[in-house]
């Protein structure tokens, strides 16, 4: 899948390294007695959210899953491009689904977390 930001075209790739990219940005952690323990669940926490339509959350993934592009576009290109009235989100929400459903890397995760 690839997306248009900025009249500038981004493959989107939800491979191992979108799963590492998401947790960083959406994984759980945890805080004891001055020890952070990092427990990824990033995409535990996003799929449902993707499911029920939720813009954040689609502008985390598509800008995890641009992590292999050689001018990722900004966490703010990504906001904008969902907010533009042109952006037909439910296209784009229906091709990241989609997309994520093929992937080897996240396939599994997509298919037991659908809600």
């Amino acid at each position: 899948m690839e997306i248009t930001i900025k009249n500038k075209k981004f493959d989107l790739n939800f491979g191992v390294q979108f799963v590492r990219e998401l947790d960083q940005i959406a994984g759980m952690e945890l805080n004891l007695q001055g020890q952070v323990q990092k427990f990824g669940m990033g995409m535990v926490k996003s799929i449902p959210a993707l499911q029920g339509y939720d813009t954040a959350v689609l502008s985390d993934i598509l800008y995890c899953a641009c992590w292999d592009n050689k001018n990722r576009p900004s966490r703010r290109d990504m906001d904008a491009f969902i907010d533009d009235p042109k952006t037909d989100l439910e296209e784009i929400f229906d091709g990241v689904k989609k997309s994520m459903s093929e992937a080897n890397a996240v396939k599994l995760a997509a298919k037991n977390l659908r809600a």
